[in-house]
């Protein structure tokens, strides 16, 4: 019985057999009749137990007593045997039906999407996955986790609802399980995400999972494609000895809290990160444009209509975001482009660029940077790395204040006293940043900003709640007082967006969100990771909102070719702007304007942005 079904249904036939004979040898010595009929041969009495044995209305034709009482005894017989036959059959597809409901059998299919780990992350990574393959056939995506199979389809619906033609695939496992990581087929991926625990700040079950895919030998000529990412940067050096340039890692307690930053000192930053890094409308590529080798990156900025050039890609691999505009283009460099589609990008073939040189402003009639007061709400891991952020970004005399329910021990013990702050006055106060008394007692009138965190050493929702119920409070003081103060909040959970919304920050940053944008970017094409690391680096060139009444007069209508030009001429790549009379829409991306087309004209006012990569 430990065998399975199979040897039960040959032994269950044998003694089906063996109890069939035995009737009929009962007949045959008994020379045992039915009245009025005949069984001339062993074989036919045989016949006769058989039809007893599998359907007992036979008994309703027997005649004569010794013949019925035999038969009766073949039938219940046939009620025994064919009854475990039966239960076993129902137990196999039993068992089968578990099996499968455990996710535990083997995936067939090749080149598709794995990931690994189960997180709110999954539902944003694979929505845009979906939106990233809709045009290609046949596309797998399977997740192998320790959650329940059902739980996690039932999840996928419940939260993206029809998921159109993409196959979604779930199976239960460890991914750090070499035997399990064989179960979703995973050498013959086409590209890896791995997703790091909430509760692993050592990103151990990452490094354990990479050496679980080492020991699996890829299918593919092509070598492993994964990506994940990473809390602590000491991991690094590890997960590159494990896996070489095979992983992608990202960084994300930096990332997160330096979007934090900027996004507090430039409202509406965050919607220009995700108008990026979603599939939903442009997205960066890389595209090869031999006719303009020999040509400047000056010249490529103003080349095309449709599409932004953001920077090259040289033939050594090594990306260059906003290079000097001087820079010439080899022939086998490629660009970095901001565009709707990889089919998009085709050069205007204009001559004459319709520039109004007379509308641009000379480039020393810029807005002389002034020391900032920050106010910060809350508690979160990534506390330290935010200050650090921050102190890179203000000037000398700027001050900031960390309010939350921790004693500063909690602070110092951490990092604090390590961070040698040279621009930054800190101030620490350990108080409930959700109580109203609290909030009103901090003479909001000084702060420029205000970031709001979420504790991320707490569940997500409960989290997010403590954030909203401080986002409502501030949003009441500064209206009743008429304050004028930036807030940016952060969120947990995607899902709660909505919410956020509603309570009217300037700017919130939803940083799994971004994480997890950040991972299916690079899962369909690994360069962009170098992209990533230099645009969300202190270092280099970043993404700024600046007023657009510094680059171009705003009396009469301008096209973006001219934006692009007044930005050059400041060392800097124009990528959009914005319209703060839409600050507030959502329909109209909250009047951010990517990759806009550059001949159409556009009157702006005196509070509009011009969105630019620069270096300060």
């Amino acid at each position: 019985m430990s065998k399975g079904i199979g040897p039960i249904v040959a032994v269950l036939i044998l003694i089906a057999i063996a109890f069939l004979c035995f009737i009929a040898t009962i007949l045959t010595v008994f020379q045992i009749q039915p009245d009025g009929g005949n069984l001339p041969n062993f074989i036919e009495r045989v016949w006769s137990a058989l039809l007893h044995f599998l359907n007992p209305g036979t008994m309703n034709g027997a005649q004569g007593w010794p013949f019925r009482m035999t038969m009766l005894v073949a039938t219940y017989g046939g009620l025994v045997i064919l009854g475990i036959f039966t239960g076993a059959i129902v137990n196999s597809i039993k068992n089968k039906l578990d099996r499968l409901r455990k996710g535990r059998s083997r995936v067939i299919e090749t080149d598709h999407i794995a990931i690994l780990g189960w997180s709110i992350q999954v539902f944003t990574i694979v929505s845009e996955l979906i939106a990233a393959n809709a045009n290609q056939p046949h596309t797998c995506i399977v997740i192998l986790s320790k959650e329940d199979k059902v739980e996690m389809e039932d999840a996928l619906r419940e939260n993206l609802g029809k998921l159109g033609k993409v196959k979604i695939v779930c199976r239960t496992g460890n991914p750090s399980s070499v035997a399990d990581l064989g179960i979703i087929n995973v050498q013959a991926a086409r590209s890896i995400i791995i997703l790091n625990p909430a509760d692993d700040y050592s990103d151990s079950e990452v490094v354990k999972t990479l050496l679980a895919i080492a020991n699996i030998p890829r299918d593919l000529r092509q070598p492993y494609h994964i990506v994940t990412e990473v809390k602590d940067p000491n991991t690094l050096d590890v997960i590159h000895s494990v896996a070489g340039d095979q992983v992608e890692a990202v960084l994300v307690r930096d990332v997160i809290s330096l979007i934090l930053i900027q996004t507090s000192r430039q409202s509406g930053l965050s919607v220009v990160y995700l108008e990026l890094l979603d599939f939903g409308g442009d997205e960066i590529y890389f595209h090869a444009e031999p006719t303009l080798a020999g040509k400047t990156y000056g010249d490529a900025l103003l080349a095309y209509d449709d599409s932004t050039v953001i920077g090259i890609e040289h033939s050594n691999g090594k990306v260059e975001l906003n290079p000097a505009s001087n820079t010439f283009i080899e022939s086998r460099d490629r660009l970095v482009m901001i565009s709707e589609d990889d089919d998009r990008m085709r050069l205007s073939g204009i001559s004459q660029i319709p520039i109004d040189l007379q509308a641009i402003k000379n480039a020393s009639q810029q807005t002389p940077a002034k020391p900032e007061n920050t106010l910060i709400l809350g508690w979160s891991d990534r506390i330290f790395e935010i200050v650090k952020q921050m102190e890179r970004y203000v000037i000398a005399g700027s001050h900031l204040t960390l309010v939350t329910p921790l004693p500063e021990t909690e602070f110092t013990r951490g990092s604090g006293k390590s961070l040698n702050l040279q621009n930054l006055t800190l101030k620490y106060q350990q108080s409930d940043p959700t109580s109203r008394e609290v909030l009103e007692g901090l003479n909001l009138q000084q702060y420029q900003q205000v970031i709001v965190l979420s504790n991320t050493e707490i569940e997500p929702d409960k989290a997010d709640t403590q954030t909203l119920v401080t986002l409502l409070y501030l949003r009441e003081i500064a209206k009743d007082n008429n304050y004028n103060f930036r807030i940016v909040s952060e969120m947990l959970d995607a899902r709660n967006q909505a919410l956020a919304q509603a309570a009217q920050p300037d700017d919130f940053v939803i940083g799994e969100q971004i994480i997890s944008l950040m991972l299916t970017q690079i899962a369909e094409q690994k360069h962009l990771n170098t992209v990533f690391n230099d645009l969300f680096h202190y270092e280099g060139s970043e993404i700024y909102l600046k007023p657009i009444g510094d680059y171009i007069d705003i009396d009469r209508p301008v096209n973006f070719y001219t934006l692009v030009e007044a930005a050059k001429q400041r060392g800097e790549s124009a990528i959009g702007y914005r319209l703060q009379a839409n600050c507030n829409n959502r329909a109209k991306s909250y009047g951010i304007a990517i990759n806009p087309k550059k001949d159409n004209s556009v009157k702006f006012t005196q509070r509009d942005r011009i969105i630019v990569l620069a270096e300060k």
